[in-house]
């Protein structure tokens, strides 16, 4: 779908459709799944070739961030679905061309619409594609500092679950580990986000681009900065999800040897008695009692005697 917009009075006013692609005072041109004609028309109307999303896809920064024909190309790593348990990454292209903007995505972000509806209402904010493309970057990094502050809150739930005083019945530790695992997705992919997010402000701010004015580059300084402190913080919560994992996987092991180790005990507990069971099943004609009317409960009796002694030796050693 192609959608154009164009400054209005009130804000940001959108213009579908071939007809308001002619128009030639758009700012912004935004593909969202587009059409190979849809594509080929914006190509057309502004002297560009946008990249096809297996080039999109590509990884070298050569292929990512470019300059052609005046135009600045930059493709970056959005994470999206981030209010799922399933987040993924997606490549969004912006292309800067004079005082235009045009995004090329196969997903719509939540940033996305969030900034598109605030446009419409604020004139201000879209008089240029370079103004529209600073805010859609803070937009971005407005919703990962939002996910960050609750994944952060998420792991410190995670943390009282896994040392919390409760009896072993009670912790459900698979479910920890999903959670975990969860988490250390989560802030991956966030990490890859501001990597990705940061490599395209590098580019952007060493491009001499005259269309970008002092006060946009002031702020894809101050978006810069926020990206700097977000990767710091996402580089902690990774080190901390590392951290639990380990601790969940500690506990574990910690289970896993106390019923070893009752299932040790019993096994010593049984033996002195199950050697005398033995003794005395073996059907000898002389043996102690046997011919006894009491030997029975004397040779019972020497069990259950016997059996005290292991449970002694383990209580006076502390491994019980």
């Amino acid at each position: 779908m192609l959608t154009a917009y164009v400054p209005g009075p009130q804000g940001l006013a959108r213009l579908e459709g071939d007809n308001g692609a002619a128009s030639q005072d758009v700012v912004w041109f935004d593909l969202l799944e587009p059409t190979e004609a849809e594509t080929r028309l914006v190509e057309e109307r502004l002297g560009i070739e946008l990249p096809t999303r297996e080039e999109m896809r590509e990884i070298e920064a050569s292929n990512r961030f470019y300059e052609e024909g005046g135009a600045l190309y930059m493709t970056a790593t959005i994470v999206t679905k981030l209010d799922t348990d399933l987040p993924e990454s997606a490549q969004v292209t912006f292309v800067l061309t004079g005082s235009r903007l045009v995004t090329n995505r196969y997903v719509d972000p939540l940033p996305f619409r969030r900034f598109i509806a605030y446009a419409e209402r604020h004139p201000a904010v879209c008089s240029s594609g370079a103004l529209l493309f600073a805010g859609l970057l803070e937009s971005i990094i407005n919703r990962i500092a939002d996910v960050i502050e609750r994944a952060a809150y998420d792991l410190d739930g995670i943390s009282q679950d896994v040392f919390a005083r409760r009896r072993r019945a009670e912790r459900d530790f698979r479910r920890v580990l999903e959670r975990v695992g969860q988490s250390g997705e989560l802030i991956s992919k966030i990490h890859e986000c501001l990597v990705s997010l940061g490599r395209l402000l590098a580019f952007v701010q060493q491009s001499p681009n005259h269309h970008l004015t002092q006060e946009v580059r002031s702020r894809l300084r101050t978006v810069t900065r926020d990206i700097a402190a977000l990767s710091d913080h996402s580089t902690f919560l990774g080190n901390k999800v590392t951290f639990l994992l380990e601790a969940t996987l500690g506990m574990i092991n910690i289970d896993q040897n106390d019923i070893l180790k009752i299932f040790s005990f019993v096994t010593v507990f049984l033996l002195p008695p199950s050697v005398i069971a033995a003794f005395y099943g073996m059907n000898f004609q002389h043996l102690p009692w046997l011919r006894e009317p009491w030997g029975p409960w004397a040779a019972l009796a020497a069990m259950i005697a016997s059996s005290f002694v292991p449970y002694l030796i383990f209580k006076r050693r502390r491994w019980l």
